[in-house]
């Protein structure tokens, strides 16, 4: 018994060694799997710059945008809006300080003197002790304040930033929109301060914008020459114009020069003049709401008359050559673009997928790395992650886009989610990712998507610094067949930025995320604060209301970025962004083209019914600019070009003849993402009920 019990025990330990010795073979392989991996990441990246080279950096060049820009989701509004917080009466000295600092702040300087004064008459006041808290870092905020008076303190992470003390405006941009603080506020000695809530600010410059436009369409419809033309042809006249100021005996209009600008006046008052026998001689006055000019945006005329300003006047104009690219003199009426839209439909396309079903659906997992046996994500955002799926028994991929419900509720978003669904399942378009199904359980919802393999053009751009002119040229004609065919839907996009912008197998763009699409009548404008920072359109930021116009201003910044490697107005703060776009400075790098300076310039201009795109003809300009011209829009609609993105794409990903036929794997062209074992809440508010 002894001796069995010794060899037993002589067999234990022998085996414990063995154990130990695969233990230490174990992490041996893991050590050098890991470093396999490391060395095929850089033999790949080694590749892919010979495919395609950075490019060379240049001091002149503007700062290459590092981090995915942030979104900033619309919040819903209503359509009639009405202020209910009483006036607080101001001194004047109150007056005066409360003006100053909304004069010497970037943002707030831009309001005009009706928003202003009526800034002054809403903010409302609030009083702190020593040691309170006024913003807290971290948490979401809805008031800006001025500091009436006393002293606070501003602290980041326990650290001191600034003092703050009278005069001072701070916590602004929560009047625009739901964000986090980034700093803690706290009062030093007591204090008193302004406040306004941004419901308050954005009803003001709602209903300002608003009343403005219904005063001006009414003024058009007044015109002789003007009263023909429908409410969608008057809104972009307005679109169009332009603000101009006289000062007392200005002449606005000289009697006997070449006629080629239309007037509406604002404010102030306009002497009508002729010169009799070498005087002038006063035929009439004129005042808000009237207009003068109006033959010369029809025909070459000579002024009959002379026009000053007796005292200050502001008027609105247009001049003859931005009216002719907005309406149409021979026939007055909008350019029809459904003919040049007609070659870009497809006949629909049945879908392999219509039977689809959810537990049909097995994860993809990551073959090698560290995160090997895991599945794969191939993205991840503020309302959810981006998952690859694939079926057993086809063999198709789909990225499948798996959204919280409790956080949409949380969010307001539920019909942003629902209109993103009715959207995609309804367009058959090939620059537009396709929604193949819709399930959801008790806490989410799940939108099966097309599985674009080249993975994103934010990582493409990111990898090579910016993108030659054909490749830019090319992902760019992808963007305009896409906006054309969401156009003539009724459709805005409003979030185009690179990162909504995949690659599929064959190198062509498709757009994604459709969550802030919004379906509009032509002529008519919203007033939502929605979209990414460095993308939005002067006339989203002063809510001015807007439209299609939007998406055009987007693809001037689009292709700046692409060129550049950065947007145009940048900056870690949004303020600051805002404030650069209102300002509407380009500074190009000295090496854009001359013809890529067009194109963005004529995209990006501050009025939005002076976009190209968005004049007469549509988007037929935008196809005819000389930017393009390497472009046949045909053979692009028939995917019969060869895409210069190919080149992005790494090689090792799969054979092109057959999509499916896998070499490495197909995961091969996006980041990797840890696995999410956080499970959220249920639902059962009930507003899935259609999805």
């Amino acid at each position: 018994m002894e001796k069995q019990i010794e060899e037993l025990k002589q067999q234990l330990e022998k085996q414990c060694l063995i154990n130990t010795e695969l233990q230490r073979q174990n992490k041996d392989l893991e050590k050098r799997l890991q470093e396999k991996e490391k060395l095929l990441q850089n033999l790949q990246s080694q590749y892919h710059d010979l495919e395609f080279p950075s490019q060379p950096v240049n001091e002149a060049d503007p700062e290459v945008r590092k981090s995915r820009a942030a979104v900033i989701a619309t919040e819903p509004i209503h359509e009639t809006v009405e202020i209910t917080r009483a006036r607080v009466k101001k001194n004047s000295s109150e007056a005066n300080l409360i003006v100053k600092a909304i004069q010497k702040n970037d943002f707030l300087s831009r309001l005009d003197d009706e928003q202003t004064a009526m800034m002054v008459d809403l903010l409302a006041v609030s009083s702190f002790k020593p040691g309170d808290h006024v913003i807290k870092e971290g948490t979401e905020g809805d008031s800006m304040y001025i500091v009436a008076g006393g002293e606070l303190r501003v602290t980041q992470g326990g650290r001191d930033l600034r003092t703050l003390t009278t005069g001072d405006v701070f916590g602004e941009l929560a009047i625009l929109y739901n964000c986090k603080r980034t700093a803690t506020v706290t009062a030093k000695t007591a204090v008193r301060l302004w406040c306004m809530e941004r419901q308050t600010y954005r009803t003001i410059i709602t209903n300002k914008s608003k009343k403005r436009r219904e005063q001006l369409m009414g003024f058009l419809k007044m015109s002789r020459t003007l009263k023909d033309l429908n409410d969608v042809q008057l809104s972009k006249i307005i679109d169009s114009m332009e603000e101009v100021k006289y000062q007392d005996k200005d002449v606005i209009v000289r009697e006997g020069a070449e006629a080629n600008t239309f007037y509406i006046i604002l404010k102030g008052e306009v002497l009508v003049t002729k010169n009799v026998n070498g005087h002038q001689k006063q035929i009439r006055r004129m005042g808000k709401g009237e207009h003068f000019g109006e033959q010369a945006l029809i025909r070459e005329v000579l002024r009959t008359a002379t026009c000053s300003a007796d005292g200050p006047v502001t008027c609105l104009s247009i001049d003859k050559e931005v009216f002719e690219e907005t309406i149409p003199v021979e026939h007055l009426e909008v350019f029809d673009d459904s003919k040049v839209l007609q070659e870009a439909q497809a006949p629909p396309k049945s879908s392999p997928s219509s039977t689809l079903r959810f537990k049909d659906l097995v994860p993809v997992l990551y073959q090698e790395g560290r995160y090997q046996g895991d599945p794969v994500t191939l993205g991840v955002g503020g309302f959810g992650r981006v998952e690859l799926m694939t079926t057993v028994n086809h063999g198709m991929y789909y990225a499948i886009k798996r959204v919280s419900k409790k956080h949409i509720v949380a969010k307001r978003q539920e019909e942003h989610m629902l209109f993103e669904k009715k959207v995609l399942k309804a367009i058959q378009c090939d620059f537009i990712v396709r929604l193949h199904a819709t399930f959801k359980d008790t806490c989410y919802v799940y939108m099966i998507m097309e599985f674009c393999g080249g993975g994103e053009i934010w990582t493409k751009l990111k990898e090579v610094g910016r993108f030659d002119e054909p490749t830019a040229v090319f992902c760019t004609a992808c963007v305009v067949e896409a906006f054309a065919y969401l156009h003539k839907k009724s459709i805005m996009y409003r979030d185009l930025k690179p990162e909504n912008l995949m690659l599929d197998v064959k190198g062509y763009i498709k757009l994604v995320d459709f969550g802030f699409a919004k379906e509009m009548v032509r002529g008519e404008k919203t007033y939502s604060f929605v979209g990414t920072p460095e993308y939005m359109a002067p006339e989203i930021i002063k809510n001015q209301g807007h439209d299609f116009a939007v998406d055009f201003w987007s693809l001037g910044i689009l292709i700046f970025e692409l060129l550049a490697g950065s947007p145009p107005f940048s900056s870690s703060e949004p303020q600051k962004i805002y404030a650069k776009i209102l300002d509407g400075v380009l500074k190009y790098p000295p090496y854009l083209s001359e013809a890529s300076k067009s194109i963005i310039s004529k995209l990006c201009r501050p009025r939005p019914g002076q976009r190209l795109g968005n004049t007469k003809n549509g988007i037929k300009d935008v196809r005819h600019h000389r930017w393009f011209s390497s472009i046949n829009w045909h053979k692009l609609r028939m995917s019969q070009l060869d895409a210069p993105t190919v080149r992005l794409i790494r090689k090792a990903i799969f054979i092109l003849s057959s999509p499916l036929l896998f070499q490495g794997p197909c995961y091969i062209n996006f980041d990797r993402f840890p696995v999410d074992h956080t499970k959220a809440e249920e639902d059962f508010s009930g507003w899935d009920r259609e999805f």
